[in-house]
């Protein structure tokens, strides 16, 4: 086996490393230590899922419900963006507001799958054998440069726009596609749902990226976000510098950062 040299060859090598593991000592308080990113310099992909949870369309459709115009547009088809690799950071890391082209900074709570099996043509059925585990993925967004441009990519690709982390929580030990999803923004509770809410469910996203697709080692997968962003309230609740966000994910723990 190579030398391991960072999480990227754990998840290569886990069936062989998995068994070998022992805990030894007193270990190190989380406090004396700062964790990076689970994966701090992203080799592979950031995708990620729009309008995944029906009642996060209805607060950004808002405006179509109150004219009467139409209903909340929810999708037929998965929405399918990229985030930039350089924008990870890690738990208790700055988001750095980006006064100069924004100000409108908005959160995304988020469950991210980390891909631990290489696969392209991946069905519904055997797609949850290429997860290794999950993360919690903030989806930081300038909306105004979301709206601006008609790609997302920019709104959501600004330096320090993807938290991530504390840490990955191996599939076998958590039921990903039913877990409490919560944020807080100086202390005020914003988001509160559950991931079986998903419009479509894990093994669908992972089936539909992975028709025509090649799914690498290490790609993440951040499957949509709840009610209950800034954008979603009238007026709206967008971030400020000196705002701090609070993520936790049942069973993975708590994504925390605050806005510089």
């Amino acid at each position: 086996m190579d030398k391991i040299n960072d999480m990227y060859g754990v998840i290569s090598h886990w069936d062989t490393i998995q068994p070998k593991i022992a805990l030894k000592g007193d270990g190190t308080p989380l406090s004396l230590v700062k964790l990076q990113a689970p994966l701090p310099k992203p080799t592979g992909a950031i995708m990620c899922i729009g309008k995944n949870y029906a009642d996060h369309v209805k607060e950004v459709d808002t405006w179509k419900v109150a004219s009467g115009i139409a209903a909340p547009d929810i999708p037929k088809h998965p929405i399918v963006f990229t985030k930039a690799p350089q924008a990870v950071i890690g738990n208790k890391d700055p988001i750095i507001y980006p006064s100069a082209i924004s100000s409108q900074v908005d959160y995304e709570a988020e469950l991210a799958v980390i891909i631990g099996k290489e696969g392209r043509g991946i069905t519904k059925d055997s797609a949850m054998s290429h997860v290794f585990g999950y993360t919690i993925l903030n989806d930081v967004t300038a909306r105004d440069l979301q709206k601006q441009h008609q790609q997302w990519f920019l709104g959501k690709s600004c330096d320090t726009f993807c938290p991530m982390g504390p840490c990955i929580v191996p599939a076998s030990c958590i039921n990903g596609q039913d877990l409490q999803i919560q944020c807080w923004v100086n202390g005020e509770l914003r988001q509160n749902g559950r991931t079986s809410q998903m419009i479509f469910s894990i093994p669908e996203l992972i089936e539909t990226i992975s028709a025509g697709t090649t799914l690498k080692i290490g790609d993440v997968i951040a499957t949509g976000t709840p009610a209950g962003v800034g954008s979603g309230f009238n007026p709206p609740k967008h971030l400020s510098p000196g705002d701090i966000i609070r993520i936790s994910i049942e069973g993975i723990g708590i994504l925390e950062n605050h806005v510089k």
